[in-house]
């Protein structure tokens, strides 16, 4: 998937008003999750993604990639994304699921693998998609 197509999808799918929402969407969901899960992890999905939506994984890797993923609930990754993107925290939640579906079609089940390394109620962001129930 190219870079224009994936932000298309963010816009499209959480009925953002601009590209520039989509932007800011993906790089806080990606950031935030760049934080959480460990380096190889994030690089492995970095590498499945457009150059400049890979970069959002890569953002936040510890120098020298010794890094093993920081460890907080959804809670605090919702609380960090809301703050990265300046937006609410129910707009947090929606756009994170956004994202994360897009980039789980982006990616073509390398975010399974990933989702695998996260704990359950994080799983719930990824597992709701767009359209499903955040149980």
């Amino acid at each position: 998937m190219r870079h224009d197509e994936f932000i298309g999808q963010v816009q499209a799918r959480a009925r953002l008003s601009s590209r520039g929402e989509a932007e800011t969407a993906t790089r806080a969901a990606l950031e935030t999750l760049g934080e959480r899960v460990p380096e190889q992890a994030a690089d492995h999905l970095a590498d499945q993604l457009p150059t400049e939506i890979a970069e959002h994984l890569r953002r936040t890797e510890v120098m020298g990639g010794a890094g093993t993923g920081e460890r907080f609930d959804l809670d605090e990754f919702i609380r960090r994304v809301a703050q990265r993107g300046h937006m609410h925290e129910p707009d947090a939640v929606y756009r994170s699921r956004v994202v994360l579906e897009v980039t789980g079609e982006a990616t073509e089940g390398v975010l399974d693998k990933v989702r695998h390394q996260l704990p359950e109620e994080l799983r719930t962001l990824i597992d709701a998609g767009s359209s499903g129930p955040l149980r």
